[in-house]
């Protein structure tokens, strides 16, 4: 990991604060595979399927309630009771997190909101280096608590672990495709994989590229990039600094991994400590190598404004500094607080805005799910109130149907 301070940390900041995905490349390949799918729909999602996701021939897209049992009964009791934990957390959370209908009067008018859960979702589950068992609780448990009737789950090439997890939450449709096609399948439906009304989960360029092109069509959750951390401490422990950055950069080669402090001591014991733990972690090493660094602040308040700036998808800080936090994805607070109780068990979502999209928004959550419809009903009294108002403001606006819209009611009031 490089170490930055004074103007060159500065100027380090600054770059970090305006990074973000371009798809200009794969755009137009990605573009041509979403125009297949809506052409062909399940023969062009086979064909590419079978291409780059090893889909045999005479395989299904849809994988087999029976298949999914039979990888829910052949686990470990020890991968049932960890997932079992940490799907009660994860769903406790979303419980407490969910959106209450209300309703209120004042003077002749009544407003309420109604929470309607969306109809149908699909949740990408990436198919990578890892099966990311976590992304699948994490992305159907909160559609679950919102009341979402169709769940689709996506992902190339399962584990069993994913499937056995699938049948633990009673998923019913679980295809094995991924990729562009898979997005394209769920933005605009085939024969056999109905289209939906939400896209949720994280992928790779390609799969964040299609999101992206859909998006007019499909609502998605978010552009997601490679994973981010920042660690903001002056006076914390070298290990365990150390741990939460070699962490996230085994994500990805790609994966961005930030120490902020004001003391040049702390920094010098963390770097030594990185090396130390990456050592034997190729892929780890490879993205510190890349996107790691070491930025020291000239005072706390420096820090915390630089932090914001980047607007990470992960934060660790003192608690202390928590009220400072302005624009992260998800906050873990004090040494106990490693980023990777949050990818797997302790409540919170761990799909999170990467590249700066923390400054308008947070993670994936309930409200992602349900939809929020406001109620008005106005008695003669309360729209008596109003109507002066509101024939001015709309004659202003030079809308004299709509002021009229008024009158004509106000006047047998």
């Amino acid at each position: 990991m490089r170490t930055l301070s004074g103007k060159a940390a500065a100027e380090q900041v600054e770059k970090l604060a305006v990074r973000g995905a371009r798809f200009d490349e794969i755009e137009p390949k990605v573009q041509r595979i979403i125009e297949d799918v809506r052409a062909r729909g399940d023969a062009a999602v086979r064909e590419y399927s079978q291409q780059w996701d090893g889909l045999g021939e005479k395989d299904l897209l849809q994988v087999q309630e029976s298949e999914l049992q039979a990888a829910w009964k052949a686990s470990s009791p020890k991968f049932r009771s960890s997932l079992k934990l940490a799907a009660a957390n994860i769903r406790r959370f979303c419980q407490l997190q969910k959106p209450k209908a209300w309703k209120k009067s004042f003077s002749g008018i009544t407003l309420s909101q109604l929470v309607r859960p969306l109809d149908s979702v699909g949740c990408y589950i990436p198919g990578g280096r890892h099966p990311l068992v976590s992304t699948l609780l994490m992305t159907v448990i909160p559609a679950q608590v919102a009341g979402v009737r169709n769940i689709r789950v996506v992902s190339p090439r399962p584990s069993k672990e994913v499937l056995a997890a699938a049948a633990m939450l009673g998923v019913r449709e679980f295809y094995q495709i991924g990729g562009a096609q898979a997005i394209a399948a769920l933005a605009y439906g085939t024969k056999s994989i109905p289209r939906v009304d939400k896209i949720v989960g994280p992928g790779n360029v390609y799969v964040t590229a299609a999101k992206k092109l859909v998006s007019f069509d499909c609502a998605i959750d978010m552009l997601a990039g490679p994973t981010e951390v920042v660690v903001v401490s002056h006076s914390g422990k070298p290990a365990y600094i150390a741990s939460d950055l070699v962490a996230q950069a085994e994500h990805d080669p790609d994966a961005v991994s930030i120490f902020i402090t004001t003391s040049a001591k702390l920094a010098e014991a963390v770097s030594k400590s990185v090396a130390d733990m990456a050592q034997e972690n190729d892929l780890a090493k490879q993205s510190l190598a890349n996107s790691g660094v070491i930025l020291i602040a000239s005072s706390r308040t420096e820090a915390m404004d630089w932090a914001n700036r980047i607007a990470p998808e992960h934060i660790c800080v003192a608690k202390s500094d928590v009220s400072r936090v302005q624009n992260a994805g998800s906050v873990f607070v004090g040494d106990f607080s490693p980023q990777a109780g949050g990818d797997y068990a302790s409540g919170p979502n761990h799909v999170l805005p990467t590249a700066g999209v923390a400054r308008f928004r947070g993670g994936l959550s309930v409200m992602d799910f349900v939809k929020i419809i406001t109620v008005q009903e106005l008695s003669k009294k309360g729209l008596r109130g109003i109507a002066s108002a509101v024939e001015f403001l709309a004659e202003t606006e030079g809308l004299k149907a709509h002021a009229e819209s008024i009158r004509v009611r106000y006047g047998n009031a």
